[in-house]
């Protein structure tokens, strides 16, 4: 999960470090580092725990020597605590070998010892001064040749890893693995760029290439190679990414989640744009690919966290208009318990960066085992959507905040366009015309929560800055809404918060009510089934009744919650399947607020980094 971003060219690479760092740092914040060859080829390193502004404040006083070689590091912490010494960059063969490392090296254990044993003494407790360790040996034992021994010590690696290493005795060259685990490669004008995703060099370059598994590349200010783990020459695949440097800065918002939140309207009518045509879904990527949809007799969506409650919506979305029937598993429970799949089941991932470990490992299990494969990602070029048959990009844009906003709806979004592409493919959809009109106006109505609800719900937070547990109870579609608004307060405020399927009150977190609990009720519309309307009302009526204090999200006109409310938020008129993209983002924005009144950091939540990229 950890930031990484190296350099070659012309320039100074310090600056373009920082830079590229500062915009990975959401991949980790516990410590970052800098290794840079400067013009006289000595290898300068600074390290620092903490987050980058401890780093950028060391140079500030002290800056390395110019130099135009350069890797760099944003660290997530799993061997060794976020300590200065276990920061990376890490060093090797008298200080002249420099590596940094996204992942986790699995057998480093044994190679420690093996390298114990060999004399090597270590001043840090990683599996990455492991990997620098094996690197310098080799590199000493080969007569200097940094790529043969690069590709030695990968190949001796087990594990998911991403390697950047440079030698004082070849400036102008950084050379990079992975094996489950992401680099992408920047390509400028007499200068190049690697890093664990496209942000680390949208300032200087759009145009980038994505490796494979198992692949090494070098980049020289010139030419960039990219071969296999045993050299043999492999053709990568380029690819221009769809924003700029632009959209990944705050632009004079508060936050990166504030800015995200008020970017959802944007992120849903781009995830839409050309893939409604006469009144139907049609996916232009899923062209010619009918075969994924027919013959199954079962989807599998699966993935982790914020993901897994978008996937939650796409189940009840995709059962109604493809009438299949659809399982949604947490990505790190799936290929664990021995699944039942085969050729007749359609195994649809979800991740935002396209690089969830979890997420990859269980793609990679259900294609062994004969599954169709699509997957549900915003980021070009990623592992994920490499490894599958299809994929549906989400256009959400960059989501740089931990905590999970506008690529979550974006998400819903995706899946609401595949269950009615699929149910068009399948014939099971007659006319869906009113469907398809009801996702074009959602970006519209997501813009009306957020100018009408935004003050509202941020006066209530500031309200409830002291409160410490929150209770989220949701019915139908509404149900992963009440999960999602408790994963975004755990996330950001630190504080206990829970979701029900408001059916399960009675057979147990009712006990949990007591009087002033706070309790935010998604009520569906009545108009979609006044049944399951007033089996909600009649849960909000039992809690109040314990002094509850209760936070109804309805939609306009439900006059039936007003009795039993102490507030009520909201929302337009949305055909069933459209109303979790409407009742999430007061949620969101109440989390926001909540943190912000307690003075927390929204954009980098403690002990969290925005992408998993380990098991």
């Amino acid at each position: 999960m950890c930031g990484i971003v190296g350099y070659v060219g012309p320039r100074p690479s310090q600056d373009i470090l920082l830079a590229g760092l500062a915009r990975l740092e959401y991949r980790g914040y516990d410590s970052a580092g800098v290794a840079v060859i400067d013009g006289d080829g000595a290898l300068g390193m600074r390290k620092k725990a903490g987050k980058l502004a401890m780093l950028r404040d060391s140079l500030k006083d002290a800056p390395l020597a110019d130099g135009s070689t350069g890797i760099g590091h944003t660290r997530w912490a799993t061997h060794g605590g976020p300590t200065d010494v276990n920061a990376h960059p890490h060093l090797a063969d008298d200080d002249k070998l420099a590596v940094i490392h996204n992942g986790i090296i699995e057998n480093f254990s044994a190679l420690r010892e093996e390298l114990l044993a060999d004399g090597v003494v270590f001043r840090s407790e990683t599996d990455t001064e492991v990997a620098a360790a094996l690197l310098g040996r080799e590199y000493a034992g080969n007569g200097g040749d940094l790529q043969h021994a690069f590709r030695s010590v990968v190949n001796r690696l087990e594990g998911a890893f991403t390697l950047l290493a440079m030698h004082q005795d070849h400036p102008g060259l950084v050379v990079g693995a992975r094996r489950n685990s992401p680099l992408v490669i920047g390509l400028g004008e007499g200068e190049n760029f690697l890093g664990s995703d496209v942000a680390a060099f949208i300032e200087h370059t759009r145009r980038a290439l994505a490796i494979g598994q198992d692949q090494i590349v070098s980049i020289t200010p010139d030419a960039v190679t990219v071969t296999d783990f045993f050299g043999a020459p492999v053709q990568a695949e380029p690819f221009d990414v769809s924003w700029d440097a632009a959209a990944a800065e705050k632009g004079g918002w508060s936050s990166f989640m504030a800015k995200e939140v008020a970017e959802q309207p944007e992120a849903v009518a781009n995830t839409i744009r050309g893939r409604i045509h006469d009144g139907q879904v049609v996916i232009p990527e899923l062209d010619g690919l009918d075969e994924l949809f027919i013959g199954i007799n079962r989807v599998i969506i699966t993935a982790c966290g914020t993901a897994s409650y978008a996937a939650l919506v796409g189940k009840y979305a995709i059962e109604q208009w493809a009438r299949v029937a659809v399982d949604v598993e947490l990505a790190h429970e799936f290929r664990y318990r021995d699944p039942v799949i085969g050729a007749d089941t359609l195994v649809v991932s979800i991740s935002q960066s396209g690089e969830t470990m979890d997420t990859l490992m269980a793609v990679k299990y259900a294609r062994e085992r004969g599954a169709r494969t699509l997957s549900i990602c915003n980021t070009q070029g990623a592992t994920i959507p490499r490894e599958s048959d299809a994929v549906v990009y989400t256009h959400a844009g960059p989501e740089v905040a931990v905590a999970s906003t506008k690529a979550f709806s974006a998400q819903i979004t995706a899946l609401l366009l595949l269950g009615l592409h699929m149910g068009r493919v399948r014939g099971t959809v007659a006319d869906a015309s009113a469907d398809v009109a009801e996702l074009a106006a959602l970006p519209e109505k997501v813009a009306r929560v957020l100018e009408s609800e935004q003050e509202h719900v941020t006066q209530l937070a500031g309200w409830m800055a002291d409160t410490r547990s929150v209770l989220f109870l949701g019915r139908h579609v509404g149900y992963p809404i009440a999960l999602e608004g408790a994963l975004k307060l755990k996330e950001i405020s630190y504080i206990h918060a829970e979701g029900f399927a408001a059916g399960e009150l009675k057979h147990g977190p009712i006990a949990l009510i007591e009087p002033g609990q706070p309790v935010f009720v998604l009520v569906p519309s009545p108009r979609h089934s006044a049944l399951v309307h007033s089996k909600v009302v009649s849960n909000i009526q039992e809690i109040r009744a314990r002094g509850a204090r209760v936070i109804v999200i309805a939609e306009e006109g439900d006059a039936a919650v007003l009795p039993f409310a102490d507030e009520v938020i909201h929302i337009p008129l949305a055909g069933a399947m459209f109303e979790p993209l409407l009742a999430v983002v007061p949620l969101q924005i109440f989390a926001m607020a909540l943190a912000t009144a307690k003075g927390l950091d929204v954009d980098q939540p403690r002990n969290l980094a925005k992408s998993v990229t380990v098991e």
